[in-house]
Parts: structure tokens; C-alpha cells; sequence
């Protein structure tokens, strides 16, 4: 099943329910707690996808495991952060990598061989040891 057919709402709350194995009401508490966020039609009712489908079997995972609601919120809350920070992290790494190969291929042209590099010729003078130079 691709991504599009996944988020594609298609499942009324009475079907996903029975899907989900919990109650019409249980799905209507968890929209009002800001833990599901179905789909709406024109007329008002709700439509369930298999991503919602999925989100409420880790909501039912998570209180199975003992988390109040407010407690699964968070965590999924922080879920969905640590998503964001990954893919930020993978764009600065993606970004630095590019400007480093800038960089790299910069260098390349600055390079001389040692063998093309002027020679000087006259050297230059150091002033007396001890006293700085000054009498």
C-alpha cells in the first residue's frame, strides 16, 4: 500500500472502530483530547484512513503500557519532534557536505604544484640578537 492510499480517508468512525477493536466513543474522546485527527466530509462526518488507523493502534499501545491520555499526547507529541529534528539534521548534514565539496573543489583550482611556486630571491634581514637591535 503506497503513502497516498494510506492517507486517503475512506473508513467511517463505526468501521474503524470495530477495525481498532474500541468503541465509536473512545475515537470521539480521542479527537477531543487533540489525539486523532480524522478526516471531515462536507456533511460533517468523520473519515479514518489507515495513518489514523495506525496512530490509534500506538495510542492503544501506549495506554496499554499504563500512559493517561495526556501522557500518550506527549509522547507522541515529542514523537513527531524528534521526526522534524531528524530531518533538519539530515538537511544541515546534506548542506554541510555540499559546502564542503565547494570548498574541496575550490581548493583545487588555488593549488600550485610545489614546483611552480616563485622562488625568492634575496633573503631578507634579521635584526641582531641580544638587545633588539637598538644601541
Amino acid at each position: 500500500m503506497n503513502d497516498d492510499s494510506r492517507a486517503r480517508a475512506v473508513y467511517v468512525i463505526s468501521v474503524a472502530a470495530e477495525l481498532a477493536g474500541v468503541h465509536p466513543q473512545t475515537l470521539r474522546v480521542y479527537e477531543r483530547k487533540g489525539l486523532l485527527d480524522p478526516t471531515r466530509t462536507q456533511g460533517g462526518s468523520r473519515r479514518f484512513s489507515e495513518r489514523d488507523l495506525d496512530r490509534l493502534r500506538q495510542i492503544q499501545a501506549l495506554t496499554n503500557e499504563g500512559l493517561n491520555l495526556e501522557g500518550v499526547r506527549r509522547v507522541l507529541e515529542l514523537q513527531a519532534e524528534v521526526i522534524r529534528l531528524r530531518a533538519e539534521v539530515e538537511a544541515t548534514r546534506q548542506s554541510a557536505r555540499e559546502a564542503v565539496a565547494i570548498t574541496h573543489r575550490q581548493y583545487r583550482r588555488d593549488l600550485v604544484p610545489l614546483s611552480q611556486l616563485p622562488v625568492p630571491t634575496r633573503t631578507t634581514r634579521r635584526p641582531p640578537h641580544g638587545n633588539g637591535g637598538a644601541r
